[in-house]
Formats: C-alpha cells, sequence, structure tokens
C-alpha cells in the first residue's frame, strides 16, 4: 500500500559524501531531488490560508524549491530587516538556518514569532565559536594585559550568544558587505580587533581591503592553550582572527581556480570573501552573496563566470541567466548540507502547523541575551 504523502517521514539529504568535504558540506554529485510535486499544493494552500499571518523569508542557498514560497529573498540580514520591518504579521517563518532565525527574533516585535522548518538546520561556521570558548578567549587577552585594547567584531554568521558577548563589550556585529566599515569604525575605538568567526572575512577585509601585512593578523585557536599563542604574538598582532570558517567557502582552492582557467578561457572567476585567502587572490572579482547575484545580472551576454559559493544559488543564477555561461567554481557538486536541511517537506509541516494554530519549532533568544545581541546588531546598523 502506497503511504500517503502527508505519513511520510521528514527527508534527509545527502546520496552520499565527498571524503575531503567536511562537516556541513555534502558532495554527492548532484542536489538532492525535488520533494513529492504534491507538496507544491500544499504549501500554496496553507500559505493562502494563513495570508497576511505568515511572512516567508528565503535564503539565497536554499533549494529552488523553497524559495518560490519566499516572500522575500536575500542573504542573512537583509532578511532578519525585513522581517522586522513587517510587524503586521505575527509568524514569520525562516527559511535559513539557526543563526539566521535568531537575529529575526531578536530584530522583531515581541508579538511576533519566528519559525525554523527544521531546528537541524545549523551553520557549522557558527558552532566553530561557542560562548565558553570565547569567555575564555577573552580571559586569555585580559591575562595578556590587552583585552581593554580590543574591540569585538562578530561577523553576522555567528550565534545570538556571541552576537551578545561582542555587544556587552562594545563591539559590532558585520556582513561581508560591511566588514571594512566595521572594522574602520572599530579601530576608531581600540587598536586591536578580536575578529569571530571566520579568519578568512577577517584576514580578506583586514589585508586587500585596509592595507595590513598578512603578519599582522594572528590566530586563535580555542583547542589549544591560550589559542597557541604567545603574548608578544597577541601584543604585535592588530587583528585577532578566531580560527572558524564557512566549510562550504573553504573547500574552494587555488587549484580550482587554475582548473577552471585552463578549461574555460576568457572566464571570469567570482568568489565569496569566506574563500581562503589564496582563493581570493587568483580571483577576478571578490564580494558578497548579493554583490554576486548583481555582477552576474549586470554582465553582457555571453560572457562566462565561475563563482565560489553555494550550489544552490550558482545553479539558481545559471538558470536566470540563459545568455551567460555561469558555472561552480569547483569540479566537486558540494552544497550546503544544513541549509539544504530546509525542503518542502518541513516547510509544509510548519505551514500547515501554523494553520491549525500550532507554532512548531519557535525560535525565541532569550530577554537579556537578545539586548545585548541587538545592541551591537544596532550598531552596526549606526555604521557610518
Amino acid at each position: 500500500m502506497t503511504t500517503p504523502v502527508r505519513d511520510l517521514p521528514l527527508l534527509l539529504l545527502g546520496a552520499g559524501s565527498d571524503p575531503a568535504s567536511e562537516r556541513g558540506v555534502d558532495c554527492p554529485g548532484e542536489l538532492p531531488p525535488a520533494s513529492d510535486p504534491a507538496l507544491v499544493e500544499r504549501a500554496r494552500a496553507a500559505k493562502a490560508a494563513l495570508g497576511d499571518r505568515v511572512f516567508v523569508l528565503g535564503h539565497h542557498y536554499q533549494r529552488d524549491e523553497v524559495i518560490q514560497f519566499a516572500d522575500v529573498t536575500g542573504d542573512s540580514f537583509k532578511l532578519a530587516r525585513e522581517a522586522a520591518a513587517r510587524p503586521d504579521a505575527p509568524y514569520v517563518v525562516f527559511c535559513g538556518v539557526h543563526f539566521m532565525a535568531e537575529s529575526a527574533d531578536i530584530l522583531t516585535a515581541p508579538h511576533q514569532q519566528v519559525v525554523l522548518p527544521d531546528l537541524a538546520a545549523g551553520c557549522s561556521m557558527a558552532d566553530m565559536a561557542t560562548f565558553d570558548q570565547v569567555e575564555e578567549c577573552w580571559e586569555v587577552l585580559e591575562e595578556a594585559g590587552i583585552a581593554d585594547e580590543v574591540v569585538p567584531v562578530t561577523y553576522m554568521n555567528s550565534s545570538a550568544d556571541i552576537k551578545a558577548f561582542v555587544g556587552r563589550r562594545g563591539g559590532v556585529v558585520c556582513t561581508s558587505s560591511n566588514a571594512k566599515r566595521a572594522l574602520d569604525w572599530a579601530y576608531a575605538k581600540g587598536k586591536k580587533v578580536l575578529f569571530l568567526p571566520d579568519q578568512h572575512l577577517g584576514r580578506n577585509t583586514a589585508v586587500l581591503e585596509m592595507g595590513f601585512e598578512l603578519d599582522d593578523c594572528v590566530v586563535y585557536n580555542p583547542h589549544r592553550p591560550d589559542g597557541g599563542l604567545t603574548r608578544a604574538q597577541m601584543a604585535d598582532a592588530k587583528m585577532i582572527l578566531w580560527r572558524g570558517h564557512c566549510s562550504v567557502h573553504g573547500r574552494f582552492s587555488k587549484a580550482s581556480v587554475d582548473d577552471v582557467r585552463a578549461r574555460v578561457p576568457g572566464v571570469n572567476v567570482l568568489v565569496h570573501p569566506e574563500c581562503q585567502h589564496e582563493v581570493v587572490l587568483a580571483a577576478d572579482l571578490v564580494g558578497s552573496t548579493e554583490y554576486i547575484i548583481k555582477t552576474v545580472e549586470a554582465a553582457p551576454a555571453g560572457s562566462s563566470w565561475a563563482i565560489g559559493t553555494e550550489l544552490n544559488l550558482v545553479r539558481r543564477l545559471a538558470t536566470e541567466h540563459p545568455d551567460k555561461n555561469v558555472m561552480f567554481l569547483d569540479k566537486a557538486v558540494c552544497f550546503c548540507s544544513t541549509m539544504n536541511r530546509i525542503d518542502l517537506p518541513h516547510l509544509v509541516w510548519s505551514l500547515e502547523a501554523l494553520v491549525r494554530g500550532e507554532v512548531v519549532n519557535r525560535i525565541q533568544v532569550d530577554e537579556e541575551t537578545a539586548h545585548y545581541a541587538r545592541a551591537a546588531l544596532d550598531q552596526m546598523l549606526a555604521l557610518p
């Protein structure tokens, strides 16, 4: 007997894996197949029944089958701001990952409830910096006698706890598009920056946009005593980078760039600043997700683009711009496993629950954490 669609278990992603891939990445050779088509009608019906009571946000890295139901698409901070701009919607369904839903909860009104369709949709980068680890790091800086000179800056891709840590200490949140402005602000306040949790964005911004030398940056490893640094290294450094990275963007290598240039004459290599420094140096252009989208949109017909960012977005750009040759930078076809946890079965389940008056998988940041995290987010909004 055929099992009704409504009784299907929530889908697990990944038909295989690449031994070289990191946690948070699957490289099965192709994206997972679309979910059962019957779920499309159920999603439409549930969304129509909810009407203006629900606001669905979709991150650029989401699957097409999910993104079609988003009222707004964008990067993590744009989506959080969009949620805050819709106070009349009591329900915000965030099709992204956990830290994004947390930011939406922090920035939305108290009466709004944020739902993450699958609680397993996390972020390996955000997980690389825990509150206890960062508190210990700060103690190391205090013992080294330099904490008073350090301004903490955290990337948007961090937990609410880390944003609150930064807010308590007068720091700021940044995105990949405003990292330089955030660092300019921080260096006007102090002599050094503790940059969390993505070392590559911090290094690329400091060296390529601010004129720092590589030797001005040191990496704090939370798994080693004193971060693996001597007091002299900490004292001499201008930028203390957390040992974290994006598992997807971290896969791209200079060899990937060299290979695509050999295969595709005249190709433009466009990468995200979360990529390794050597990859960014080898690329033609580097920028945020929004920058990547706008660059491809404005590119002339017939041009070729090898893009170093998440696979769903690259494939969508290729589909939307058939007059251009848009390809994934790496030969191995890899996607963000945790971002792909938000599939149509999970979205339908969460929407239909709301239709019944049940709020499932609500993301709620405690009041104190939200207060200090918002201080860091508001400081970002106030950047010149």
